[in-house]
């Protein structure tokens, strides 16, 4: 296994503690003078938004665009990037959940971009961007604050996929566990288990390197020991679930994914279903499948675990009360589904070669499961 991945990602500048976002805006201030604040509906409602503007004197080269919710379309980015131009900021920070995140951090990277953002969904090459990207991420989940990826769906196909650049990685991160304490335990728990799955995935993924593993293994143990009291109200264990999911995005960029996330996306895509729901109920399911092939492993989060990991993540599900929303469902494009699944860059990660066949049977089993 090598030491290091060929090209290390890791953001140049984090802050962390309770109450480090109401500086967020001094902090971007580095930057240069004018600004957009892409921030969550649900910042406005909990009053984290107002609690951060009120750290700020002046405000005149700051414009703030509320996101209007759902998973990232290509036309919420054409809205956002209308808005950009004409203002031309020198930095773009995100204050939300990894949506929040994805559609700030196009934003940024696409700001100065010559083509019709379609165009770089489908593959064109994207030019580097001199407009800055901050992150202050709400949940702890996505982990796009440590990752040079943003995932966005085109709404007139259907596809959901990822565009990157290395200049798209945020030039700040801001991780307060404060913020996360009114998030709604459902959304926790469901942003929880993506990040602990990211952690899994990165661990077993093709490209994992020493590097990669360390952030990986020590990811899972501090979301799987913090997520379920984290759901339950626990305050204190916030700064250790902020922090593994961070972790777990830093794995994940510097190792990729595996066949949850190859599944995720066009499940998603195609019944409006959370991502983080849909990573969560997978997950089981790929690792029944991986398991031969990642004996070691396997053995390692066992052993972090205090339980075999397939039965312990089946229980986790369970007391976090996610239950498999696809029984019963049709899906009305399987061999297109089955496409595009195989080409996605997480699955061909996977520890375990995927064929059509192989996604085939996972499907059946996750649409009929009694």
């Amino acid at each position: 296994m090598n030491i290091l991945p060929e090209s290390l990602i890791l953001p140049p500048q984090t802050r962390q503690g309770k109450g480090s976002a109401e500086q967020l805006l001094a902090h971007c201030e580095a930057f240069g003078q004018r600004g957009y604040l892409v921030c969550g509906q649900s910042q406005v409602r909990n009053g984290n938004l107002d609690r951060i503007l009120a750290n700020e004197k002046v405000h005149a080269q700051l414009r703030v665009w509320i996101y209007p919710g759902d998973e990232p379309t290509l036309s919420h980015l054409e809205e956002l990037l209308s808005l950009v131009r004409e203002h031309n900021p020198h930095w773009i920070a995100a204050l939300g959940g990894g949506s929040v995140l994805d559609i700030a951090k196009a934003a940024a990277g696409l700001h100065h971009a010559p083509l019709p953002i379609r165009s770089y969904h489908d593959g064109t090459p994207i030019p580097p961007t001199a407009t800055a990207f901050i992150a202050v991420p709400t949940t702890a989940g996505t982990g796009s604050e440590a990752t040079m990826v943003s995932v966005l769906t085109n709404e007139d196909t259907g596809v959901k996929k990822s565009i990157r650049h290395p200049s798209f990685l945020a030039r700040l991160v801001v991780l307060d566990p404060q913020l996360l304490e009114a998030c709604p335990p459902p959304i926790m728990a469901a942003s929880g288990m993506d990040a602990l799955t990211q952690a899994i995935e990165s661990y077993c993924s093709r490209g994992a390197t020493w590097l990669s593993d360390t952030f990986a293994i020590k990811a899972f143990t501090m979301i799987y020991e913090s997520l379920e009291k984290a759901c339950l109200g626990n305050v204190e264990v916030l700064p250790q679930l902020l922090e593994g999911s961070f972790l777990a995005g830093i794995a994940l960029s510097n190792a990729r994914l595996g066949l949850v996330h190859g599944l995720a996306h066009p499940l998603g895509a195609r019944f409006h279903i959370p991502h983080g729901k849909v990573c969560a109920v997978c997950l089981p399911y790929v690792l029944r499948f991986n398991r031969e092939s990642i004996e070691e492993k396997y053995v390692v989060l066992t052993h972090h675990t205090g339980d075999d990991l397939l039965t312990a993540v089946e229980a986790l599900n369970k007391r976090l009360g996610i239950e498999n929303p696809f029984i019963g469902k049709t899906l009305h494009d399987p061999e297109a589904f089955i496409e595009e699944t195989l080409a996605s860059g997480s699955t061909q990660a996977n520890p375990k070669e995927v064929t059509e066949e192989d996604v085939s049977r996972i499907l059946d089993e996750l649409f009929q499961e009694s």
